[in-house]
């Protein structure tokens, strides 16, 4: 399989692009801005789908499902939220088209004009909160801890396959609460959820914080996020929570009789994560020779080549073969036996590499008489000859070094690349010249952050959940701050 492409180092956007196309995970559709998303990288989704749902259950979760079109007046009821996404949204004016009398084609009926227009779902607090009032009068109907697995529209100008598209799928949750206090852990809670799904099964590292009142999301009384380091520098959201307080139950009027027999507002949150996490993954691991993928995500975890000349020969590794694919599956390992005739071993090879499986085995006449199989490792690409008596238990446990290898790699990455700023000479050369996580101090004005981010493109990406005070000067102003903040490019 060719990799006509370029390398990381000599055109990072260019890589990125071409490794998506050319490894089958997605591309560029006929509608403006949006992607088709192939079956290879509907599968690696899918895996993320499966782990995060069954995340969400086990926290006490359940999915529903919302309409894709939410009313244009839900929008205007919670100020800050109809100004966050008034750009991004695409409107449905009309209901019915016809035949062009000049003979163009069709044209819109304006005859068939909506009483009200519809905003095609950016997001679904306005009409989950709607629907919300309808469910909720006690305290004894609280909590409600629902998501749903959706697509949502974000009219985007500039647009790069799964990291930033007009269409995009997601899940979004949206849970009520009787106090203050069960929203705040709710939300700190999923912030977990996403750290342990990032880290366990993406294999990335990521900094939990909170966003900068600029960052923070539109309607939101806080936003917790967890941010990871890409390979050239850039930062990247890999997920948000949101405590809302009562912004949205106050704007739809969503209030319960509390067990002192009063009414009260309900409390909010909304929390989610998207397909740009199939960019987080691409691009924390892969390499130039194309796709790296952690175990616990990769469709096919371990792929058997046959080496043979003869039939005869295929028949007699394929016996050894599919019993070496039965015993792996044993042990819940996804097996592909790959003994297509349409395909040379060498080009095989090269496919399964460039795709991501994380081990291929490889089995030929020499191995048979010798009882081995070797062994390719796609994370390092180093290859072994292992005797064949218990394979299944040698590969599983190479799976989990796999996994755990590619999470190191990564950390070790992001440490190597984190950095701290006590001037604006220094943070200036390092935004422009190293790149990485800029720890500096920051005087908490919304002026200096704006300031900073015009002058050098970098915004703060988190103010670390985990970060010890530490009295200091503002890296712009020179005003007096108590903790430093993480400072980062970012997609």
């Amino acid at each position: 399989m060719a990799k006509d492409f370029p390398t990381r180092e000599e055109n990072y956007a260019q890589w990125y692009n071409d490794l998506v196309i050319k490894a089958d995970l997605a591309e560029n559709s006929a509608v403006r801005g949006c992607m088709v998303i192939k079956p290879y990288g509907y599968a690696i989704w899918e895996r993320m789908q499966g782990a995060l749902d069954q995340m969400f259950k086990d926290t006490g979760h359940v999915n529903a499902y919302f309409p894709l079109f939410i009313p244009k007046s839900f929008f205007s009821k919670e100020a800050a939220h109809v100004e966050g996404f008034a750009k991004e949204c695409a409107v449905v004016t009309h209901y019915r088209l016809k035949n062009d009398p000049d003979g163009k084609g069709v044209i819109v009926d304006e005859d068939a004009k909506l009483e009200e227009e519809l905003i095609v779902r950016p997001t679904s607090e306005t009409i989950i909160w709607d629907t919300y009032r309808n469910w909720i009068q006690s305290y004894r109907d609280l909590p409600i801890l629902v998501n749903q697995w959706a697509n949502v529209v974000r009219w985007e100008m500039r647009t790069r396959l799964f990291l930033r598209t007009a269409e995009f799928l997601w899940q979004e949750g949206h849970t009520a609460h009787e106090t203050r206090e069960e929203a705040i852990e709710e939300t700190e809670k999923i912030l977990d959820v996403y750290t342990r799904f990032a880290e366990e099964w993406m294999a990335v590292p990521v900094l939990q914080g909170t966003k900068s009142p600029n960052e923070r999301f539109a309607g939101a009384v806080e936003t917790y996020c967890i941010e990871a380091l890409m390979q050239d520098g850039k930062a990247l959201q890999a997920g948000t929570s949101h405590f809302l307080g009562q912004n949205f139950a106050k704007a739809f009027d969503v209030k319960f009789l509390s067990k002192e027999n009063k009414l009260e507002h309900v409390w909010a949150t909304s929390w989610g994560v998207s397909t740009r996490l199939m960019g987080a993954l691409i691009m924390s691991h892969s390499d130039d020779n194309g796709l790296v993928l952690p175990p616990k995500l990769a469709p096919t975890q371990v792929v058997i080549v046959p080496i043979y000349r003869k039939l005869e020969q295929l028949e007699e590794i394929s016996e050894v073969a599919l019993k070496i694919k039965k015993d792996l599956e044993k042990h819940g390992i996804r097996v592909k036996y790959d003994d297509r005739d349409t395909f040379k071993p060498g080009w095989k090879f090269s496919e399964y590499e460039f795709k991501g499986v994380p081990i291929r085995l490889a089995i030929g006449p020499r191995d048979l008489e010798n009882k081995t199989v070797e062994v390719a490792r796609r994370d390092t690409l180093e290859k072994e000859i292992l005797h064949i008596e218990e394979i299944d238990i040698k590969v599983k446990n190479l799976l989990d070094q796999i996994q755990k290898k590619l999470y190191q790699r990564a950390l070790n990455f992001r440490e190597n690349n984190t950095h701290v700023a006590n001037t604006w000479e220094e943070f200036k050369d390092l935004i422009n010249n190293q790149g990485g996580f800029v720890l500096a101090h920051w005087d908490g004005t919304a002026e200096t952050e704006e300031k900073i981010k015009e002058e050098t493109k970098a915004t703060i990406r988190t103010i670390p959940l985990d970060m010890k005070k530490e009295n200091g000067k503002c890296v712009y102003s020179g005003k007096p701050s108590q903790k430093r903040v993480i400072f980062a490019r970012a997609y």
